[in-house]
C-alpha cells in the first residue's frame, strides 16, 4: 500500500492529526519508556523536523528510540555530571524568554574538562532538565551563548561539536526555538565555517549571530528577551551569577521530579540516602539564579 501524499507545509490541523496517527501506526506497538516518550506532541515534532514526511519521521524516531535505549538520558543524575558544571559553562537560567521558554546559557569560554563523553552527558542532562521545566503549552527552549573568555584553547574539538549537533537536532527535534551567539570573536569564524556543515537546514536557521554594533541583530534578540531579564553579558540590565552549590541544590530537586516522572523513585531514594539526604531535604524551596521574568 502506498501512503497518501501530503502537503509538506501541512498547515491544516486535521491533516496534521491524520499524519500523527499515521506515524503512530507506522511505529507500531510500544511499551515502557518508549511508549511514555512517544506522545502525540512528540510524534508531531519528529514530523515537523522531517517536513511532515512520515517515512523520514519514522526513521528519525526509530533512531532516537535506539539512542535513548542505550544512552538513557532520563537516568542521568546531577551528581554524575556536576563536575562538568563547576564553572557554569552551561546552566538553565531562572528567567524565560518573552514566550515563556526556558533558557540555557552556554559559556564556552569557561570550559573546564576534556572528556567529550562527559561533556555531552552534561549537555544532554541540561536539555532534559529544560524540557522537564517547560511551562504548560510550551515545547521549546532558547539558548544564549556568551563568548567571553573564549579562545581556541577553550574550544571543544570539532568532533565533539559535531556529536553535540547530532544529539540536538536528531534526538531533540524542534526543542530548540533559537540560539543567539553573542559577539563571537573573529577567530570563531574559522570554527563556525566547519561546524555549520553539521547542521541541518532547520537547525541552521535557528542560529543567530548578535553583535552590539549591529542594530538589527540586537533588536532581534531583544524581540525574544526582556532587556531587564537579559544579563549584561548579552547587553541587558540583569546581573548574571552562577553559584555552583545553589545550582546543584536546584538540580537535585529536579532529579526527584525526573525520578517520579520516569518511575525511578526507588533509585532516587537510594541515591539520596547514599548521600546522606532525605527526599524531603532535597525538595527544599529553589534558590533563584537570576531575576525571574516579569
Amino acid at each position: 500500500m502506498f501512503r497518501k501524499k501530503h502537503d509538506h507545509n501541512c498547515q491544516d490541523s486535521d491533516t496534521r492529526d491524520e499524519m500523527v496517527k499515521e506515524l503512530e501506526t507506522a511505529i507500531g506497538p510500544l511499551s515502557g519508556r518508549s511508549l511514555q516518550y512517544c506522545s502525540r506532541a512528540c510524534l508531531a515534532r519528529y514530523l515537523e523536523a522531517r517536513n511532515w514526511n512520515v517515512d523520514k519521521a519514522k526513521k528519525m524516531l526509530e533512531e532516537s528510540l535506539k539512542w535513548r535505549s542505550s544512552f538513557k538520558p532520563e537516568e542521568i543524575r546531577w551528581h554524575e555530571v556536576a563536575n562538568e558544571g563547576e564553572t557554569g559553562k552551561v546552566f538553565r537560567a531562572n528567567f524565560h524568554d518573552r514566550s515563556g521558554r526556558p533558557v540555557l546559557i552556554l559559556r564556552p569560554g569557561k570550559q573546564n574538562t576534556t572528556s567529550a563523553e562527559n561533556q555531552i552527558r552534561h549537555l544532554v542532562y541540561l536539555i532534559e532538565n529544560a524540557i522537564l521545566n517547560l511551562p504548560n503549552g510550551v515545547e521549546q527552549m532558547s539558548w544564549l551563548i556568551d563568548f567571553t573568555g573564549w579562545s581556541l584553547n577553550t574550544n571543544v574539538p570539532i568532533r565533539t561539536a559535531r556529536e553535540c549537533a547530532n544529539v540536538l537536532q536528531n534526538h531533540y527535534p524542534e526543542r530548540l526555538c533559537i540560539a543567539f551567539l553573542y559577539s563571537p570573536p573573529r577567530i570563531f569564524e574559522a570554527f563556525w565555517k566547519v561546524v555549520k556543515y553539521f547542521l541541518d537546514a532547520k537547525t541552521f536557521q535557528k542560529i543567530k549571530f548578535v553583535y552590539p554594533n549591529k542594530k538589527d541583530s540586537v533588536e532581534l534578540m531583544r524581540s525574544f528577551f526582556d532587556v531587564d531579564n537579559l544579563p549584561a553579558e548579552f547587553g541587558g540590565h540583569a546581573k548574571m551569577q552562577y553559584d555552583h552549590e545553589e545550582f546543584s541544590r536546584m538540580m537535585a530537586q529536579d532529579d526527584v521530579k525526573t525520578a517520579s516522572l520516569w518511575g525511578f523513585d526507588d533509585k532516587l531514594n537510594h541515591l539520596c540516602n547514599a548521600n546522606g539526604h532525605s527526599g524531603a531535604e532535597m525538595v527544599a524551596e529553589p534558590i533563584p539564579l537570576a531575576p525571574p521574568a516579569s
